[in-house]
C-alpha cells in the first residue's frame, strides 16, 4: 500500500498535535518543579504508586503503568528512594522481582503536589476547551492510543478514571 503526503487539513491537524506534544511536557515540568520540586514523570511514578493497594508495587507494573523502560524506571525510583519518598523492598510472592512503595514522605509529596498539578492541567487543558471538545478529545485520543497500543498494555492507566467503563462503547476490546 502506498503511502501519501498529508493534505492541508490533515497537516495543520498535526502541526497542531505536534506542537502540544511539545509545549505541554514542559508546562507540566515547570509547574511541578516550582512548586514540588518533582519533574512531571516523577509525580506520575508517585501518583501510580499512591493509588495502588498498599500503595505497592512491582517494579515491572509500575514500569507498565508509566510506559517507562525497566532501566528508566530504575533511574527514576532510585532519585525518588534518594529523596526518602519512594522504598524498594523484596516482593514477597516472588523473591526475583523488587517491589516499589510510597513513603509517608511520599504520600505527603504527592497530596501536596496533586492540587497545583490540576490546577496547571486544568488552565492549559480542560479550561480551553468547551464540555463538548472535552468529550471530543476523549474519543480522539482513545482512538489514536487504539493505534498506539493495540495490546491495550497501558489500558488500566488510562482508563482508570472513566466514570463509566461502558460509556467508551467504540473502545478496542
Amino acid at each position: 500500500m502506498a503511502t501519501t503526503g498529508l493534505d492541508q487539513s490533515e497537516l495543520a491537524a498535526w502541526v497542531r498535535l505536534a506542537s502540544v506534544l511539545e509545549l505541554l511536557p514542559a508546562a507540566l515540568d515547570s509547574q511541578l518543579r516550582r512548586d514540588a520540586h518533582l519533574m512531571h514523570f516523577e509525580y506520575f511514578v508517585l501518583a501510580m504508586l499512591s493509588e495502588a493497594p498498599k500503595r505497592t508495587l512491582r517494579m515491572s507494573m509500575l514500569a507498565a503503568q508509566t510506559n517507562a523502560t525497566p532501566p528508566r524506571l530504575s533511574h527514576v525510583v532510585k532519585r525518588l528512594e534518594d529523596r526518602g519518598l519512594v522504598e524498594r523492598l523484596p516482593c514477597p510472592e516472588d523473591a526475583r522481582a523488587t517491589n516499589a512503595r510510597l513513603t509517608s514522605a511520599g504520600w505527603r509529596k504527592v497530596r501536596d503536589a496533586a492540587p497545583g498539578h490540576a490546577a496547571n492541567v486544568r488552565e492549559n487543558v480542560i479550561d480551553a476547551l468547551t464540555p463538548a471538545q472535552i468529550d471530543q478529545l476523549a474519543d480522539i485520543t482513545e482512538a489514536i492510543l487504539g493505534r498506539l497500543d493495540p495490546q491495550r498494555a497501558m489500558s488500566a492507566t488510562y482508563h482508570r478514571y472513566d466514570a463509566d467503563p461502558n460509556l467508551r462503547s467504540a473502545a478496542p476490546s
